[in-house]
């Protein structure tokens, strides 16, 4: 049963500027896991009135806006992702959640931004366009109450029958001269294994050269496994000052999610870095972590 919430009273929160971050980021969601459109209008307003501000709060508002499923947020996503002085992270989100979403009016603009000079975004909306055509080549699927990780994920279920071979598993998702949409698949039927020798297999590609967009997927999908086989791979890509800024993000949030005594040190040690986004999102996992070992009512959605 969702939490009796007043949208309304979430939202004036979630758009308060003198909040700190992480009351922001509570705020949005407890939204998120409300749902419906009054929600969703929230989470566009501060979208809307967020761009100059924090990458990493707009970055989640627009992941969160696709996990919602719901297409009245499409206008704001073509919005951001139309907007070349937006920041890559944001534009990139953006992609991914009308992927997620997966509406047919949405493949105009992902056709549009599939040969953006920025690569994380051409990638995004290359593999967002592949997610909705093949939606629509087969039957709509989602995740269902039994799926292990609740979210809408970049590729759907694969329909090539990889097996449970790890060594075939790594071949593929390590192949540069596969497609981008080939490779993920291989990496979220890892994901889906749950097995501390399958993460070991994923955080391999915290190595890969090819892509900046894909390490970043290696390091979230990491974090929805949780499991702390990962965390010295996820500490030495966060820990590198050289890695894109979008890696070394999602690489502190995933020790967040894991959060043992190791993941707390190396976050208290990079919640000054000189990257914004890379210093919110320490700052942010610390937070959910404190969230996560209280009583506190106003909460992280599940």
């Amino acid at each position: 049963m969702k939490p009796i919430v007043n949208i309304p009273e979430v939202g004036a929160v979630l758009n308060d500027t003198s909040q700190s971050l992480c009351t922001r980021f509570r705020a949005l969601f407890m939204l998120k896991n409300v749902g419906g459109d009054a929600a969703v209008a929230e989470i566009t307003r501060c979208l809307m009135a967020n761009l100059q501000g924090s990458d990493l709060l707009n970055h989640e508002l627009a992941y969160c806006l696709g996990q919602m499923q719901n297409e009245t947020a499409l206008p704001t996503l073509n919005l951001v992702l139309d907007n070349s002085e937006n920041s890559i992270i944001t534009r990139h989100e953006a992609a991914e959640a009308l992927g997620a979403i997966g509406l047919k009016e949405s493949l105009e603009i992902l056709k549009k931004y599939s040969s953006d000079p920025v690569q994380a975004v051409s990638e995004t909306c290359q593999l967002a366009y592949q997610r909705i055509n093949s939606s629509f080549e087969r039957e709509k699927l989602s995740f269902s109450d039994s799926a292990p990780y609740k979210s809408y994920d970049p590729v759907l279920p694969t329909s090539e029958c990889f097996g449970d071979d790890l060594d075939k598993l790594e071949t593929i998702m390590m192949d540069t001269g596969r497609s981008l949409y080939q490779r993920y698949e291989a990496m979220f039927v890892l994901r889906d294994m749950n097995t501390p020798e399958s993460a070991v297999v994923l955080a391999k590609g915290l190595k890969d050269t090819h892509s900046a967009l894909f390490r970043h997927e290696i390091a979230f999908v990491l974090g929805q496994m949780q499991l702390p086989a990962t965390v010295p791979m996820l500490i030495e890509s966060l820990s590198d000052v050289k890695e894109n800024c979008m890696v070394r993000h999602e690489c502190a949030e995933a020790l967040g999610s894991i959060a043992d005594e190791k993941c707390l040190s190396v976050l208290h040690e990079f919640k000054n870095d000189k990257s914004d986004v890379v210093k919110e999102s320490c700052i942010v996992a610390l937070d959910m972590y404190e969230y996560e070992n209280s009583t506190d009512q106003f909460h992280y959605a599940i």
